[in-house]
């Protein structure tokens, strides 16, 4: 919602509470109301459509045009509308919604002119801030310049070629038609013609001595000064006359409140019938002088002021006209619809096409010319390439898709099977039955070389099954005892316990004890992995995870998508329009009642109506009415002193946001 709208918003329901219980007190001698007459009916119907109590949307110009021309206000040719009082009353409140609308859509116009102005007059600070800029400036309108000046000689050559052919045509006459006058006669006019042309560039070139004297980068920077000047005064008129319209147009006082002494709509009186039709005159020589940039500030705002005092359409100078006061106001604004506002617009455009910067056609067409002669060679180079590009296309897509399944969907899919605790996903470095496997070997060698020697286990000459089940549980728990005393003994004479003895044996079961040992190590180690197996999966996962995130990241970048970019960049442009509103409130020339000028208010208007779209999209809902009131307070003329405290109050509540 835009301020515009909250005061054409304002302004309708301030009309709403017109009091019509007066009409019920005329005596006798007037008409009854009918409140089911088809005019009656017919006015309540278009005082209903341009009402915005109930609408979001204010009314467009087209549409309203539309409504005052289907309303009855308008006497036929010849003849005559006769009225009640309460259907005048219903005229008049017509007309004056048609006025709020009106001024609604004025304003909005005003502001849609202003605010690009700005982008105007920064383009031409680059474009004399750096001598490169300026130099740039120079190649991008040599074409344009030199096609003016073209332009110029060659009107300037016609002319003088029309007085002399109209001058020698008695001569030519007297000529006579043999083939050698022909030819002296065109070969005279040829050199004639040639002498034109070359006088008229003499002549140019004298009148533009300056740019004889001034390089080209200077002109160009002369120009884009003076282009700049036109267009920061046109910004100050515009601004004065959009601050003449908020202060002064359709000022009925009061504040929506029942109990305003001030409020011309809840008075006795119908002054506020006068307002309307002084705001219509108002904006009527707004639009009208608005774009005079040849005269300053305060002659304007004279200018309009005075106009709309001695305008001849008012009540108070028109009191013996004929036709209804509602119709001449409905009049007046149809011509402010169909011929001035449109006017007001299409000169205000040419303004700006003129001294603005150039378009993009100017500004770009040295790279499209260059594009354009390289494109035979571009595309020669990308079909000779053909097969290379599609070939680097294809390896790219199987990069990408072996990137995303090798290093993003496995790892994830292990993850999550770690984390279900699936018993297939545990990593090993061994095989899990592979330990049981050679314990078991181990004890069934055990067992064997101690039935097959007992007396080395034992020191008996058998063995029961209770010793034979305590060797099986030592075994378990890594005690070879008899294979070591087999070994002992055998050791002392290794020749003979090698032919006669057991001592390979022994050696060969301490070997597949060994082997036993090392995997009871790598089995602790397989544990210890196996504990820590989610964290090596995240590890893995992690490399992954963050290359996909910075490539979106960039992707999301280069495409504009990021949305917490696109606010931190509002609320940058934020913070730029509260230093332009403390720039306006602190350089401000007050009046003496310590007051904004219309000029200084204007420009404050239009900061205030950027802040509130782009703060529309920061803040949240319920901080963004807070946000709206304090803004209100900054707009309206309460003081200087008072709209300093507001912007200091909005700088420290909303920072949060606005940083």
């Amino acid at each position: 919602m835009s301020l515009v709208a909250d005061q054409v918003r304002r302004l309708d329901a301030q009309l709403d509470r017109i009091p019509f219980g007066h009409l019920t007190s005329y005596d006798a001698t007037q008409s009854p109301i009918d409140l089911d007459s088809p005019r009656v009916k017919d006015l309540s119907k278009v005082i209903k459509s341009l009402s915005t109590t109930g609408s979001q949307k204010a009314l467009t110009a087209w549409q309203l045009h539309s409504l005052l021309t289907q309303s009855s206000l308008f006497p036929e040719p010849g003849g005559e509308i006769s009225a009640t009082q309460y259907e005048t009353e219903l005229e008049w409140l017509l007309v004056s919604k048609a006025t709020v609308q009106t001024y609604g859509i004025i304003l909005d116009t005003l502001l849609d002119q202003i605010i690009p102005l700005s982008d105007h007059i920064w383009y031409w600070d680059d474009v004399l801030s750096s001598p490169t800029y300026s130099s740039i400036y120079m190649v991008q309108t040599s074409p344009v310049r030199l096609w003016a000046r073209s332009r110029e000689i060659y009107t300037d050559s016609k002319a003088k070629l029309q007085q002399y052919t109209s001058g020698a045509s008695a001569t030519d006459s007297e000529v006579g038609a043999n083939t050698t006058s022909i030819q002296a006669g065109i070969s005279q006019r040829w050199s004639q013609f040639y002498h034109i042309v070359r006088e008229s560039i003499h002549e140019k070139s004298l009148a533009n001595v300056q740019k004889k004297i001034l390089s080209p980068v200077a002109l160009c920077r002369a120009e884009a000064r003076r282009k700049q000047s036109k267009l920061k005064k046109l910004r100050e008129m515009t601004s004065s006359g959009l601050g003449v319209l908020i202060d002064e147009g359709l000022a009925f006082g009061g504040n929506g409140s029942d109990d305003g002494k001030s409020d011309l709509i809840l008075s006795n009186n119908q002054e506020w019938k006068g307002v309307v039709e002084r705001s219509v005159a108002l904006m009527d020589m707004v639009l009208k002088d608005v774009l005079t940039l040849n005269v300053g500030v305060a002659d304007f705002e004279d200018r309009v002021f005075a106009g709309v005092e001695e305008d001849p359409e008012l009540s108070i100078q028109a009191e013996e006209d004929e036709i209804p006061r509602p119709a001449v106001v409905a009049r007046r604004l149809l011509d402010l619809l169909e011929m001035h506002l449109p006017g007001h617009v299409e000169a205000a455009e040419k303004m700006v096409a003129e001294n603005g910067r150039p378009s993009r056609l100017v500004r770009y067409w040295l790279p499209a010319t260059i594009l354009v002669f390289s494109s035979t060679t571009i595309l020669r180079i990308l079909v000779n390439k053909k097969q290379e590009i599609l070939h680097w296309i294809r390896d790219l897509g199987v990069t990408v898709r072996d990137f995303w399944f090798n290093w993003v969907i496995d790892p994830v899919r292990k993850v999550v099977s770690t984390i279900r605790h699936d018993a297939n996903s545990e990593i090993a470095i061994m095989s899990r039955d592979s330990l049981q496997a050679d314990r078991d070997s181990l004890e069934r060698m055990v067992v064997d070389f101690a039935l097959d020697n007992p007396s080395s286990a034992t020191g008996a000459s058998s063995i029961s099954e209770s010793q034979v089940a305590d060797i099986r549980a030592k075994v378990r728990e890594g005690d070879v005892t008899p294979i070591l005393r087999a070994y002992e003994k055998d050791l002392r004479s290794p020749l003979k316990g090698t032919v006669r003895g057991d001592l390979v044996r022994t050696l060969l079961i301490q070997v597949q004890k060994t082997k036993v040992d090392i995997e009871v190590a790598m089995t602790g180690i397989d544990t210890l992995l196996k504990s820590q197996e989610l964290v090596f999966g995240l590890v893995g996962l992690t490399p992954g995870i963050l290359v996909s995130f910075g490539v979106v990241q960039y992707l999301r970048g280069v495409l504009g998508g990021r949305k917490g970019f696109r606010e931190n960049r509002r609320a940058g442009k934020c913070v730029r329009v509260l230093r332009n509103i403390d720039r306006i409130l602190s350089e401000a020339t007050p009046s003496p009642n310590n007051l904004l000028s219309y000029k200084d208010h204007g420009l404050l208007i239009c900061e205030v109506h950027v802040l509130r779209r782009l703060a529309h999209s920061i803040l949240p809902a319920d901080i963004e009415k807070d946000f709206l009131e304090d803004l209100d307070d900054l707009a309206n003329l309460k003081g200087i002193q008072s709209q300093l405290r507001a912007l200091d109050r909005i700088r420290w509540a909303y920072s949060k946001w606005l940083r």
